[in-house]
C-alpha cells in the first residue's frame, strides 16, 4: 500500500523530527547520534515475529552524508529494510555474533540469505586482507569478516545486504537459507521473510489480494508542523455522576499535572463540560505564577448530563481554532448523553493527539477508539485513593522534545490504609534530584509528617504546603535533592484507619546527564483471550539499556482482579532479546475487563548501564571484492558506551490501558511457552543442552515433562519433529518457570567426526497440552586436525601476489644454493691445488 497523508513534526528546540502517517509514529530523526550506535540506522523492535515495531531511527548525518552509503546501501533500500522491521515484524538475515556456521555438507558458510550471495572471508590486519585464523571449533575467529563480491546475480535479500546493487527482493521459500543462525530464522521458525510478510504480518490480508496499480499512486500529502511549544487542553467531565470523590480525585490529579508534570513554556487550556461546555481558562503559557493560577480554576462541583461532543468541539477551538499537533486530555466517567459517534470522525480528523481517561465502569468504549485513532493513550482509572490511578494517569502525560533532562520522572506512587504509621525508604539516585516533590494525599485529616534526607535533615508540616480543600500536602525540596536513601513517616492521628498516598516526582540533576527512565506498554491493547498478552518495560538512560534491574508490573482490572508480574530481560519466553533493557513477561490469566498497567523498578544493587548491539537494522558491510581485490569501507565505529553502575534507583511508570473480552464459555488455559533459547555443546561424545524453563501456563508454574529429539537432518527436526530421534529424559526433573535447565546425554549411536546434529524440545503440561517446538540448536563434532575443513580462498590479486612472492623466494633459494655449491667446489679445488 501507500501513504497519502504524512505529518512531519519539527521540534524547534532540539531539531528533533517525528514523521507520522495514519496517526502512527513511523520515524524519528535525532539531531545528535545515538550514544552507542552513532549513525547506524535501526528499528526499535521489541515484539515477536510478524508484529509491528515501535519506530525507525535515523540521524541527519545518515540522511545527508553520502560517505555512509557504500557501507549501508542506498537510502531508499535501507528505508525498505527498516520498514520491513517496523511494519511487518521480520528480522535481520545476518548475525554479527555468529557470522559463520557449518552447513550440513560440512562446509563453512557465512550467515546470509540467500546462499547465492558470493564472496570470500578475510581478516584485515593493518589495512591488508590476510587469510583467516580458526578457533578450536574450526570456525573462523571473530576477527574474520565476509566480503561479498560487488557484482552479484542474486536479487535476495533486502533483509541481509541492501547495499548490493542486484538485491531488490526479500528471500522467499525457494531461496531462503533455513540453516543460517540468523535472527530471522531464530524468531520466525526458519520461515522466509517474504512468507512472514504475506502470511503473518498486519498487512497479510491486503497483500493476498494485491494487484498491480493501473496508474501511478497519488502523490502523498505532507503536512509540516513546527512545534515551538507544547499545547495541552484539558477537557474535563463535570456531569452529575462526577460528584463527591470523583471530582475531588480530578482536582488532586490535575493539580499534580499542572504543578509538576507539564513543562515550562507549554500552553495549557481548560474546558469543562456537562449539559453544556465552558472554557475555564484559555491557553496560558506555563511560566511564573501561571501554574497556581490554573490550579485555582479547576472545577470543584459537578452536575448535569454528559454531552461529550459539546466539550470536544469547544476544546478543539483553542489555539487559534486549530488543533493540529495539540495534546488533549479528555476525562469522563460515563456514557455520552449525546451521540458521540457523530463527532468521533471530526475529533479524529482534527489532527489532535487525544488522550482519554475512563473513570469508573460506565465510561464509554468510544474512548478506546478515539485514543487509538489519534495516537493518544487510553487509560482507565478508579476513584480509589489507595490505587492512586488517576494521579498516575495524569503523571504519564509527558512529552519530550528530545531533551530528556527536562522531563518530570515519577519515582514513587504508593498508598496505604492505616491506623498508625505509614513508613518507607526512597533512594534518590544521582541522575535525578532537581524539582523533587513529595505529594501526600489523605482521606479525611492531615497526618503528622516526617521526611528525612540522607544527611539527616528533617522536613515536617511546617515546610510543606497544605491545601485542606483538596486534602493535599506538598513538599518541594529546594535545589537538588541529596542522592541516597530518603526516609518518610506519616502518622494517622485518627483512631480509625484512613487512606493515604505518596507521589514523588523529580527531574534530572544535571543538564548533561539524562535520567534513568522507564516506559511501560502491552504488546496489544485488546484481547479476546485466544492467546496470552505480553507486558513490556523499557529501562534506559539516554536510550542506552539499564541491565540487572528488578522490575514488577501490576495489572489491575476495573472489576477488581489484579496480578503482579516480575518482568525479565533474559531473552527467553516473552523476552525477545537478552540484555537489551526491555523486560518482558506473559500475561496469561486473562479475565474480561479493562485493565490499568503500572510498572515499578524496585531498588536493588547491581543495576548497570550496559552497551548493547542494536537488534534490528541494516548491515554495515566492511568492504567488497571488486575485480578480485578487496576494497575496504571505513572501519565501523566501535560501540562508544562503557558499562557503568547506576546504583540503587526507583521508578514508576504507567502504560496504556487495555481491554480483555473473553467470550462466555471460553476457558483461557494455555500450554507451556515455546522454548526460545535452547543451546547445545558437545564434548568428546557427550551432548550438553541448556535452556530457560517454561511453565505449566506459558511461563508460570512447572511443566510436567520434556520431549527432546535430535536429527542429523535439519528439515527432519524442523518439519517432522515426531520423526526425529527421541532422547531418554527419565532422569530430567523440570525446574520452575524462568529457571535455568541443563541436561546432558550420550547418544546411543556413534557420532562421526564432522557430523552436525540438530536438537529441539517440546514441553507438556499436566493436561497434556504441548508447547510449540523450540528453536533449533545445532552442534558439530570435530576432532582436532592439522587444518580446518575448508580454507578461505584469497582474491585473485592476492593469489598473484602470493604466487609471485613464492616464485621469487624459490628463485632466490636456487641462486643461493647454486652459489653455495659453486663456492664449496671452488674451495675444494683451491685446497687440492695448494696441496699438490
Amino acid at each position: 500500500g501507500y501513504r497519502t497523508g504524512v505529518i512531519i513534526s519539527f521540534i524547534l528546540a532540539t531539531a528533533m523530527v517525528i514523521i507520522s502517517a495514519l496517526h502512527k509514529k513511523l520515524l524519528e530523526i535525532f539531531h545528535v547520534p545515538h550514544p552507542a550506535y552513532r549513525d547506524e540506522p535501526y528499528v526499535k523492535q521489541m515484539k515477536g515475529c510478524g508484529e509491528e515495531s515501535e519506530y525507525i531511527h535515523f540521524t541527519p548525518n545518515f540522511l545527508l552524508n553520502d560517505n555512509l552509503l557504500n557501507a549501508y546501501g542506498p537510502r531508499g533500500k535501507v528505508f525498505v529494510h527498516e520498514w520491513a522491521h517496523l511494519r511487518w515484524g521480520v528480522f535481520d538475515e545476518y548475525n554479527e555474533k555468529e557470522p559463520f556456521y557449518f552447513s550440513q555438507n560440512q562446509q563453512i558458510q557465512p550467515t546470509r540469505c540467500s546462499t547465492q550471495v558470493s564472496g570470500h572471508w578475510f581478516e584485515i590486519i593493518n589495512g591488508h586482507a590476510t587469510l583467516c585464523r580458526y578457533d578450536d571449533t574450526w570456525l573462523p575467529t571473530k576477527e574474520c569478516q565476509f566480503f561479498p563480491d560487488k557484482d552479484q546475480k542474486t536479487s535476495a535479500s533486502v533483509m541481509y545486504m541492501p547495499s548490493l546493487d542486484s538485491v531488490t527482493a526479500f528471500c522467499h521459500e525457494g531461496d531462503h537459507n533455513i540453516e543460517a543462525p540468523n535472527t530471522q530464522n531464530q524468531k520466525c521458525d526458519n520461515k522466509a521473510t517474504r512468507t512472514v510478510i504475506f502470511q503473518h504480518s498486519v498487512d497479510k490480508d491486503a497483500l493476498q489480494t494485491l494487484k498491480p496499480l493501473q496508474s501511478a499512486p497519488p502523490a502523498p500529502k505532507f503536512t509540516v508542523i513546527q512545534r515551538r511549544s507544547r499545547v495541552v487542553c484539558l477537557i474535563l467531565d463535570v456531569s452529575g455522576s462526577m460528584q463527591g470523590q470523583r471530582i475531588l480525585r480530578l482536582q488532586q490529579a490535575a493539580t499534580i499535572f499542572l504543578r509538576e508534570i507539564v513543562e515550562e513554556g507549554a500552553y495549557v487550556g481548560i474546558v469543562k463540560f456537562s449539559t453544556s461546555a465552558d472554557i475555564i481558562s484559555s491557553l496560558t503559557k506555563i511560566e511564573g505564577y501561571a501554574r497556581e493560577s490554573l490550579i485555582s480554576k479547576l472545577p470543584d462541583t459537578a452536575s448535569g448530563s454528559t454531552n461529550m461532543c459539546t466539550g470536544l468541539k469547544l476544546g478543539f477551538e483553542q489555539d487559534d481554532k486549530s488543533a493540529v499537533g495539540d495534546d488533549v486530555i479528555f476525562l469522563t466517567d460515563g456514557e455520552a448523553t449525546d451521540d458521540i459517534q457523530s463527532c468521533l470522525k471530526s475529533a479524529v480528523n482534527s489532527g489532535a493527539i487525544i488522550n482519554t481517561i475512563a473513570m469508573g465502569l460506565s465510561a464509554s468504549n468510544v474512548l478506546v477508539t478515539m485514543a487509538n485513532q489519534t495516537d493518544g493513550k487510553f487509560i482507565v482509572a478508579d476513584e480509589n485513593l489507595i490505587s492512586n490511578q488517576l494521579v498516575d494517569a495524569f503523571s504519564s502525560f509527558t512529552m519530550s522534545d528530545g531533551d530528556l533532562t527536562k522531563l518530570t520522572i515519577q519515582l514513587v506512587s504508593t498508598g496505604s490504609s492505616t491506623t498508625g504509621w505509614f513508613n518507607g525508604t526512597v533512594p534518590i539516585d544521582r541522575t535525578v534530584g532537581n524539582s523533587t516533590t513529595f505529594t501526600i494525599i489523605y482521606e479525611r485529616s492531615a497526618p503528622t509528617v516526617s521526611i528525612h534526607a540522607p544527611s539527616g535533615s528533617a522536613y515536617d508540616q511546617t515546610r510543606m504546603t497544605h491545601n485542606a480543600a483538596t486534602k493535599t500536602l506538598t513538599l518541594n525540596i529546594p535545589g537538588t535533592a541529596e542522592p541516597g536513601d530518603w526516609r518518610y513517616s506519616f502518622f494517622n492521628t485518627e483512631s480509625t484507619a484512613q487512606a493515604m498516598t505518596l507521589t514523588i516526582t523529580s527531574r534530572a540533576a544535571r543538564d548533561d546527564v539524562p535520567p534513568v527512565m522507564v516506559k511501560a506498554q502491552m504488546n496489544q491493547l485488546a484481547s479476546d483471550g485466544s492467546k496470552p498478552m505480553v507486558v513490556f518495560a523499557e529501562v534506559s538512560q539516554n536510550h542506552v539499556p539499564v541491565l540487572g534491574a528488578k522490575v514488577m508490573a501490576t495489572l489491575q482490572s476495573d472489576t477488581g482482579y489484579s496480578e503482579d508480574l516480575f518482568l525479565l530481560d533474559n531473552g527467553a519466553g516473552a523476552d525477545n532479546f537478552k540484555n537489551d533493557g526491555i523486560y518482558s513477561r506473559y500475561f496469561a490469566k486473562l479475565i474480561s475487563g479493562r485493565y490499568s498497567l503500572k510498572v515499578r523498578v524496585i531498588p536493588q544493587e547491581g543495576a548497570i548501564r550496559g552497551s548493547h548491539n542494536r537488534n534490528s537494522g541494516a548491515l554495515y558491510v566492511p568492504g567488497y571484492i571488486v575485480d578480485g581485490k578487496v576494497q575496504l569501507n571505513p572501519q565501523k565505529p566501535p560501540v562508544s558506551v562503557q558499562s557503568a553502575d547506576v546504583g540503587r534507583f526507583i521508578r514508576t511508570a504507567t502504560g496504556e490501558s487495555f481491554v480483555v473480552n473473553v467470550p462466555k464459555g471460553v476457558t483461557t488455559k494455555f500450554p507451556p511457552a515455546k522454548i526460545t533459547d535452547l543451546r547445545a555443546k558437545i564434548q568428546v561424545d557427550t551432548i550438553f543442552l541448556s535452556w530457560t524453563a517454561p511453565g505449566e501456563d506459558f511461563d508460570f508454574g512447572t511443566v510436567e515433562s520434556y520431549d527432546i529429539r535430535w536429527s542429523k537432518h535439519l528439515k527432519t527436526i524442523l518439519y517432522n519433529f515426531r520423526n526425529a530421534t527421541p532422547v531418554n529424559t527419565s532422569a530430567l526433573h523440570p525446574q520452575e518457570a524462568t529457571l535455568d535447565e541443563q541436561f546432558s546425554f550420550l547418544p546411543e549411536v556413534a557420532i562421526k567426526n564432522g557430523t552436525t546434529l540438530f536438537f529441539a524440545i517440546q514441553s507438556q503440561d499436566k493436561q497434556a497440552l504441548k508447547s510449540e517446538v523450540s528453536n533449533i540448536a545445532q552442534v558439530t563434532k570435530f576432532v582436532p586436525s592439522p587444518k580446518p575443513p575448508e580454507i578461505s580462498e584469497p582474491p585473485l590479486k592476492l593469489i598473484i601476489s602470493i604466487v609471485t612472492i613464492a616464485c621469487a623466494v624459490a628463485i632466490l633459494a636456487c641462486i643461493i644454493a647454486t652459489i653455495t655449491v659453486w663456492a664449496l667446489k671452488r674451495k675444494k679445488a683451491v685446497k687440492e691445488s695448494g696441496g699438490a
